[in-house]
């Protein structure tokens, strides 16, 4: 008969085996080095194998602890998404979005949700990469990538591409009218994580060193984009806002294929009347400007 396995030295190996180190991975959970090392060794025992390969900058998974960690992974999402279908109102959506896209998009659209549908309540969830558990009941997932990445159990729609447009405030410094890539790298920039400038530099072949504000995200530059500190560079959905408003203008705009897209995703199980599909509904109504399929 099979032993019973602790599930808190489950999560701990997770954590363990996804940082590949026990002090990162002690860290990230508010324990101790000594105890992290602890539980794995226990775990180790009552599995019978060896989970990780000692290293001196670390862990390293074994055959094994790779096979164990895929069943981990797939385990504790099965009880993540269980744990928020229960914790969730049979009226409440939760949207998983990242922080830029909820900042830009979402927020000055809420009042507009609510009097298009207004028998839902929407929640949100910032993630800084992908959620990598699957979808449950009332839960949509948005974001921007190459591919759909279509996984089992869900529906994945493509909202538009990403058309990446340079935006400054209308008082800012700058020739007149449209400008070329290679005008443009002349300006102060403003970059975010995305590091758009500096592959546009490339591509456009500038040698002279260019004028870099950084920013770790693209509202932040966008921010700082209207309060006259330069050009940002973001999808045109982030601040199609604002240049109708006079907020912002355009002095560029990318080429027509940017060969990236921004998708969303739901559970199957989600029925077709239920609050998941008003709200795709209405996403959907509010990218179709910009030519969503």
């Amino acid at each position: 008969m099979a032993r019973t396995v602790n599930l808190n030295s489950v999560r701990i190996f997770a954590a363990a085996a996804l940082h590949g180190n026990f002090q990162r991975a002690a860290e990230g959970l508010g324990l101790s080095h000594g105890a992290v090392s602890q539980r794995m060794k226990q775990l180790e025992e009552e599995l019978g194998v060896a989970l990780f390969e000692r290293q001196a900058r670390g862990v390293r998974l074994t055959p094994n602890g790779e096979k164990y960690r895929d069943a981990v992974n797939q385990a504790l999402s099965i009880l993540a998404t269980a744990q928020a279908d229960l914790e969730r109102r049979d009226d409440q959506v939760t949207l998983h979005l990242g922080a830029s896209f909820a900042t830009r998009w979402l927020m000055p659209r809420m009042r507009r949700f609510a009097a298009k549908v207004p028998d839902v309540s929407i929640a949100t969830e910032v993630h800084e990469e992908l959620l990598r558990r699957r979808l449950g009941r009332n839960e949509i997932a948005i974001w921007p990538a190459r591919t759909s990445q279509n996984a089992p159990g869900q529906h994945v729609h493509r909202l538009t591409e990403l058309q990446l447009v340079a935006v400054c405030s209308p008082e800012l410094a700058r020739p007149d009218g449209p400008l070329k890539l290679e005008a443009l790298l002349l300006l102060p920039l403003l970059q975010d994580a995305h590091r758009r400038w500096e592959r546009l530099s490339g591509t456009a072949g500038q040698k002279a060193k260019m004028s870099l504000l950084n920013f770790d995200r693209s509202a932040l530059a966008l921010d700082a984009a209207i309060n006259g500190h330069g050009v940002a560079i973001a999808p045109d959905y982030f601040v199609a806002d604002e240049v109708r408003s006079g907020r912002l203008v355009e002095v560029w705009r990318g080429p027509l294929s940017s060969g990236e897209y921004l998708f969303m995703s739901w559970a199957t199980q989600d029925g077709a009347g239920g609050p998941v599909n008003r709200t795709i509904r209405w996403i959907s109504a509010e990218f179709a400007p910009l030519g969503a399929d």
